[in-house]
């Protein structure tokens, strides 16, 4: 069946009015292009990570522009003069494994200085709750403007799960980053963590019964690793 993401927009904003004050979705031509390419379930591995690396580089170039600044003395070949360079805290950048590695190195293209932690989940099978099986974080992580990335955000457990972890950490800096999302894992984390920002490249229409988004791209992992 086709699905027209123009027609459904209103169902997404209707159902998530009180919590998308949070919500950064992002439209931009070249953002949406490159994620309908990576949709494509013909689309190859290497195709994959590679867009996967463009779009999390387009991605970070919005979700920094609210990032503090100071004014700094420099001189140029003509002159000294005063302009704008970054200020206030360093920036984290904390994928949840395993597909969230793939959009690291997009993201330290534009912040090379940035420090990188790792956290690890699996879903109990009894509880269906996630459980932490990995953490390692800069030494500094609490003083971090912290970027927690995960190109899928389904139900919402996995990344609520990780937030709350940084947060036992004293990390209370922290923006979420994903390339899709649904619906319901939009509510989950804002009913979790209100004061985490969410960005995405694309707001899908919801979970089907096995907890993939619709239309989504399918198993995120899976396409960048070549698994199953």
């Amino acid at each position: 069946m086709e699905y027209n993401i123009h027609n459904k927009l209103f169902i997404f904003y209707e159902r998530l009015d009180t919590f998308m004050s949070k919500v950064h979705v992002f439209d931009h031509p070249l953002i949406q292009h490159k994620l309908a390419i990576m949709r494509d379930k013909n689309t190859g591995c290497k195709e994959f990570r590679e867009l996967l690396d463009e779009i999390s580089m387009l991605m970070v170039y919005e979700v920094t522009r609210d990032l503090p600044v100071e004014e700094v003395e420099v001189e140029t070949p003509i002159m000294t003069a005063k302009f704008n360079m970054l200020a206030g805290k360093p920036i984290g950048i904390i994928p949840i494994l395993r597909a969230g590695l793939g959009m690291v190195d997009g993201i330290m293209q534009l912040i090379p200085n940035a420090k990188v932690g790792h956290v690890g989940l699996y879903r109990d099978p009894e509880t269906l709750e996630p459980v932490e099986y990995y953490c390692k974080l800069p030494e500094d992580a609490e003083h971090r403007e912290l970027f927690v990335l995960d190109p899928m955000l389904a139900t919402g457990g996995s990344a609520a799960a990780a937030i709350g972890f940084l947060k036992k950490r004293g990390c209370n800096n922290i923006r979420l980053v994903n390339l899709i999302a649904a619906p319901e894992g939009i509510e989950r984390v804002q009913k979790e963590h209100p004061d985490v920002d969410i960005y995405v490249a694309a707001l899908d229409e919801k979970l089907n019964d096995h907890g993939y988004i619709i239309p989504g791209l399918g198993d995120a992992g899976d396409r960048l690793f070549g698994t199953k």
